[in-house]
């Protein structure tokens, strides 16, 4: 080694030139000619090993070595053995320069840790690609899972660096670690918490990547589309994003449309407010106009015969309308609604599918359709329960019926009072 390392020293002090230019010009010439032999050595390490790899990724089933090349393993691992080399190299270049061969070996062995760190996250980012080609993963937090394993990375690459700068031992740097634990769980509070937060949503499949979400403290309505440590992102409906802090998924009250997307229909649940003064019961004549509505005739045929029979068995007195068993026009109105809604093409028939009257209010009295439209799509789900209303709304009059609505100017609040 000793004569490796003066090769050039001894040329030069031959040809008569001082010993310390000697010296100098000996340590370019040995670290001109060790760069060379590097980076050579290093491109044919690349060259070798990616075209090795490339062709097992090609040749093998499994998507995991498909996705390491993309993201780099390979490439980054090739890098290693230069450096690995440079350090060992590096005693013979400066063999005559202590202080910068302290300075050099330094920085290399620094460089040297950032490169392994690199090579874990590349390791850790296709690992993280490949579970979300699996159909059980793909929809779970495993950035979250991700993150926190190169947080630890990182804590022992940064002690790793503090202790080749310091020159001390790396263990002394953990025990010292154990002590600040305090502070450290201070610092990284967040992190923890959305740490636990991860786990628990995974663990209770609370929210998936995908999921149709609603967080009215966040202003976030849309879907999820990344889960990691820190945050939740959310695209909502506008295309805007809004990111939600991960512990407030389980420390905050959210909605979540998965069951509702998994289910046969999406709920219509909605009103319409009809005026009390409106509401009667139906005389003979207004009867026989609203049987030849079609969705009621036959209805109406054998619940008119029923009361009818009823009247006259019990001797009822029918000169008022108060008396007895009568019909009246909301609860032949709200019989419509729902033989309409029943027959609707838009409307899932295997599930609930009911029009219930609600407690009246100082508005009037709300008539509310409860179903489920087949299709679940925003767009089509909005026509669908647009095209009922359309027709509901039209159909109040036919029942001499009124729909509450606010008076829209001052001669109506006179007509009012």
């Amino acid at each position: 080694m000793e004569n490796i390392a003066h090769l050039f020293y001894n040329y030069f002090t031959k040809v008569g030139m001082s010993e310390l230019w000697a010296k100098y010009l000996n340590m370019i010439t040995l670290l001109i000619i060790s760069l060379i032999i590097i980076y050579f050595i290093d491109l044919a390490i690349n060259k070798i090993l990616l075209n090795f790899f490339n062709k097992i990724a090609k040749k093998t089933k499994s998507n995991f070595d498909n996705l390491m090349v993309k993201n780099n393993v390979f490439k980054k691992i090739s890098h290693i053995v230069p450096f690995y080399i440079a350090l060992h190299l590096i005693s013979i270049i400066f063999t005559d320069f202590d202080s910068i061969e302290n300075i050099i070996s330094k920085i290399i062995r620094i460089v040297y840790v950032l490169l392994i760190i690199l090579v874990i996250k590349s390791v850790l980012n296709s690992t993280k690609d490949y579970f979300r080609t699996l159909p059980k993963l793909k929809d779970k937090p495993i950035e979250s899972f991700i993150q926190v394993i190169m947080i630890f990375v990182w804590i022992g690459g940064l002690l790793s660096i503090i202790a080749v700068v310091n020159g001390a031992e790396i263990w002394k740097f953990f025990t010292a670690l154990g002590a600040a634990s305090a502070v450290l769980l201070l610092i990284f509070k967040d992190t923890i918490l959305g740490f636990v937060a991860s786990i628990q949503v995974s663990i209770n499949d609370m929210v998936r990547i995908g999921d149709w979400i609603t967080f009215s403290k966040y202003g976030a309505d849309g879907n999820v589309t990344e889960i990691n440590l820190a945050t939740v992102k959310v695209q909502n409906f506008d295309k805007t994003i809004t990111t939600i802090p991960t512990y407030a998924l389980i420390s905050d009250s959210f909605k979540n449309w998965r069951g509702m997307e998994n289910s046969g229909g999406r709920r219509i649940k909605r009103a319409v407010i009809i005026k009390l003064n409106s509401i009667k019961y139906l005389s003979k004549d207004e009867l026989i106009k609203i049987k030849q509505i079609e969705l009621l005739s036959a209805y109406l045929k054998n619940r008119s015969e029923d009361i009818d029979k009823y009247n006259t068995n019990n001797n009822i007195n029918k000169d008022l309308l108060i008396n007895g068993r009568n019909l009246t026009n909301i609860g032949v109105f709200r019989k419509y609604v729902e033989t309409y809604i029943e027959n609707h093409s838009g409307v899932n028939k295997d599930m609930m599918i009911m029009t219930r009257q609600l407690a009246p209010t100082t508005q009037g009295l709300p008539i509310e359709i409860y179903a489920f439209s087949s299709d679940k799509r925003w767009q089509n789900y909005e026509y669908i329960m647009a095209d009922i209303f359309d027709h509901v709304i039209a159909a109040v009059p036919y029942f001499e019926l009124e729909i509450f609505e606010l008076p829209t100017d001052l001669s109506s609040l006179r007509n009012v009072n």
